[in-house]
């Protein structure tokens, strides 16, 4: 089988890392039950997201399934193995808490289960990221660096006996790693939370994490209350306000996203109207590129302007934004002081995607705006 191949591969390379500080094989597993005779016990409720199912079987084993790249199987702490797996499963023994996180966008779902101390290593240096307790736990030497997704250090990763490397999607740019990992023994997770078209899709994939760091419970009760809080905002009269979310690109094109994006439904949820409701290119992107004369004509009368800052980066006063376009200052949101900025810190807060929707009823409401955690308003506007 596929995986006592791999077993015994990372055997090999283990020993010949000795000299490297791999001193300590894996521990020996005990042997697993035939995997026909499991049974299915229940299903984790999933209401929103698409890209994930977790279902639990007999004597604790659970299997999280991602359709688009793979199976891996949670085997409970001192179980072994099932006997007679699918070829295309990934088993993962309980505890998992040697991960390599190379998504940097899933730190956030570690961070709110209070399981960072899961993640060993990181893909992403520690001035990379925006988290405070990922940085503090770099600072430390609690999470070391283990190189970036495309060069990742497989000495480190198997001098520190990882168990699981959480990849993003980029490492589709780079098969043969994710490959080379497997082969070593060390199964690799494909995070696909930000192909979820709903926002709520987006955070719900905290009950896989939760199936990772086995606290299932946490998970569901912290999606719970974020679901609770965007259906109180979504109930709220509509604003009648027109948005336009975009950024401009370093050659002068302006990058908004298409109708049916998730960021569009978090604006439609917070009571507003996105400005361009009907756009789509026709491909799987979620943004479009179009030239200024074409954003001037669906968002000059635009109540609302929201520069993205994920790409970008921040701004803090109209000037800069007029020093990127001088045509914005006929916009009707410019000339009426309501124009704001995401903050750097969005792309790497998923579990903030509540947040961000309350940010946005506000600035549409015009209820107290003194504590956005996610927008600031351009100075040097009316």
């Amino acid at each position: 089988m596929k995986h006592v191949k791999r077993r015994i591969l990372a055997l090999i390379l283990c020993a010949a890392f000795l000299a490297l500080g791999c001193s300590q094989e894996p521990t020996a597993q005990a042997d697993g039950p035939a995997w026909e005779t499991l049974s299915v016990v229940s299903e984790t409720p999933v209401r929103y997201a698409t890209e994930f199912s977790i279902t639990q079987y007999t004597d604790g084993y659970e299997l999280i399934e991602i359709p688009a790249t793979g199976r891996l199987l949670l085997v409970p702490e001192g179980a072994g193995t099932p006997k007679g797996l699918p070829d295309d499963v990934l088993v993962l023994h309980r505890p998992i808490d040697r991960i390599y996180l190379a998504a940097t966008s899933a730190m956030d779902f570690f961070r709110a289960l209070d399981g960072i101390g899961g993640v060993r290593l990181s893909g992403t240096k520690e001035d990379g990221w925006t988290i405070p307790e990922a940085q503090e736990a770099m600072a430390r030497g609690d999470m070391l660096f283990a190189g970036k997704y495309s060069a990742p250090d497989y000495e480190l990763i198997l001098k520190e006996h990882c168990d699981l490397a959480i990849e993003s999607t980029m490492i589709y740019h780079s098969p043969a790693i994710s490959e080379k990992l497997i082969d070593y023994g060390v199964p690799v997770m494909i995070e696909r939370s930000s192909y979820e078209e709903d926002p709520l899709g987006r955070m719900e994939w905290i009950k896989v994490y939760g199936a990772i760091l086995n606290r299932e419970d946490e998970a569901s009760a912290l999606f719970d209350a974020e679901v609770a809080s965007v259906e109180a905002i979504g109930a709220q009269p509509k604003t009648g306000k027109v948005v336009a979310f975009f950024y401009i690109t370093g050659t002068g094109a302006v990058n908004v996203r298409k109708s049916g994006d998730y960021v569009v439904k978090m604006i439609e949820t917070a009571g507003g109207s996105y400005a361009f409701p009907d756009l789509d290119s026709g491909n799987t992107l979620s943004t479009v590129n179009m030239t200024m004369e074409s954003f001037y004509v669906g968002a000059k009368d635009a109540d609302v302007l929201i520069y993205n800052s994920s790409i970008d980066g921040e701004i803090f006063t109209v000037d800069e934004l007029l020093d990127k376009n001088p045509l914005l200052k006929d916009f009707k949101a410019v000339q009426n002081g309501d124009v704001w900025c995401t903050g750097k810190n969005l792309f790497q807060a998923p579990m903030g995607l509540g947040k961000l929707i309350g940010d946005f009823y506000e600035v549409l409401s015009g209820t107290d705006k003194t504590e956005l955690t996610y927008l600031h308003k351009l100075n040097g506007g009316n």
